[in-house]
């Protein structure tokens, strides 16, 4: 199977163009085609690789919250003292994922340092000590409140750790797998249009390519798709700065009002902002200011801003993810919705999504996106 292109040229005497040759183009066979190559479709891609299974990306770049998260995975809702949804099988199944990207990107991406979260008064102290006898949260949870040693930072009732935590460098991630697929001819640079998809009731067809599924991972894009534009998709604008701060010298993340991540060369990025109403990936001076006037009752220190970026978060009202099968199109795909713990959701939304269509195990009824039909 192929497809023929018709070349054509003017025939200036008669004042119309004619056929002067047809060109061939036999179609490139893949078990999938994947759109989005963020955190979700990276995720999905080695699943693919790990099961010799053939696939094409189609990335156009359009989309930003990946690559601008700090990437953090935490365990437990600083805010509440709750135990983040399915956190010990996330970990589980996502810190190997990531070690075998380490070793294919060859490239550090995990970094492990415990969070601090920054008491600001003794009944929050109580309210710690409470969560940490939770049979869930005990194995996350220090009992030792920390005292806070640096002259730099404002916390007079001291810290809780929490344990297991750490950050995945999302943007070297991204970067590097895309480097990597452009070199395995993986990638294809361009937006990927919805009206050249031919569904075939065993197969895709789209332009040059024979596929036998699609999978959507767009992120917000999604929201244009019109597949699934109509799934219950929110996007939360989210913006964080990366600042300069010698003086600070911490190797933890430190979560108050914002949260504070050590990167390298005494930088550090803090974040992040919501914004319901803003869909757009320009950084803004209010947030910016928002985000300094936080940052100026946690530390004393100087420091520069060195770096502003934003991002569209695809969330979900019940923030679970969005994953499954479209309802017609048996081969039509899509895994959204990661929210902002995309590094710990991704690899088992992935998992799930690929035994789902190669091995008919069901889906989880809480990321099964026929809880909204």
């Amino acid at each position: 199977m192929g497809v023929f292109y018709l070349v054509w040229f003017p025939d200036n005497s008669h004042q119309k163009a004619i056929i002067k040759y047809a060109i061939f183009v036999p179609m490139k066979k893949v078990d999938y085609i994947i759109v989005g190559c963020g955190l979700a479709g990276i995720a999905f891609c080695e699943q693919l690789r790990a099961h010799n299974q053939s696939f094409l990306v189609f990335e156009d770049a359009s989309q930003h919250s990946s690559s601008v998260a700090v990437g953090l995975y935490n365990p437990v809702v600083l805010k509440r003292f709750t135990e983040v949804w399915k956190a010990k099988e996330l970990l589980e199944l996502a810190l190997p994922k990531y070690q075998i990207l380490e070793q294919l990107l060859n490239a550090t991406l995990d970094y492990k340092h415990p969070v601090y979260r920054r008491f600001s008064s003794i009944e929050e102290q109580n309210q710690w000590f409470l969560a940490s006898d939770k049979p869930k949260l005990a194995y996350y949870l220090s009992t030792n409140i920390l005292k806070n040693s640096s002259t730099e930072i404002h916390a007079p009732y001291g810290f809780g750790e929490v344990l297991h935590s750490g950050r995945i460098d999302t943007a070297e991630l991204i970067k590097r797998y895309r480097r990597h697929l452009i070199e395995q001819e993986l990638l294809i640079e361009e937006s990927f249009s919805y009206d050249d998809l031919i569904i075939k009731n065993d197969s895709i067809l789209y332009k040059e390519i024979e596929s036998k599924n699609v999978i959507f991972a767009e992120g917000f894009g999604v929201l244009k798709n019109p597949y699934f534009k109509t799934l219950p998709l929110r996007v939360a604008k989210g913006e964080i700065i990366t600042i300069k701060a010698p003086k600070l010298k911490i190797d933890f993340i430190l979560k108050a009002s914002v949260f504070i991540v050590p990167l390298n060369d005494n930088l550090y990025a803090v974040g992040a902002t919501y914004n319901w109403e803003d869909k757009t990936n320009v950084s803004t001076d209010k947030a910016k200011q928002e985000l300094l006037n936080k940052l100026k009752t946690i530390i004393s220190c100087e420091f520069e801003v060195v770096d502003h970026v934003a991002g569209i978060r695809p969330t979900v009202k019940d923030r679970r993810p969005l994953v499954g099968r479209h309802s017609k199109c048996k081969n039509v795909y899509v895994l959204n919705g990661l929210g902002t713990r995309g590094v710990m959701i991704a690899p088992y939304v992935a998992n799930a999504l690929y035994n789902f269509i190669e091995k008919q195990m069901p889906l989880d009824k809480e990321i099964d996106i026929n809880r909204f039909i």
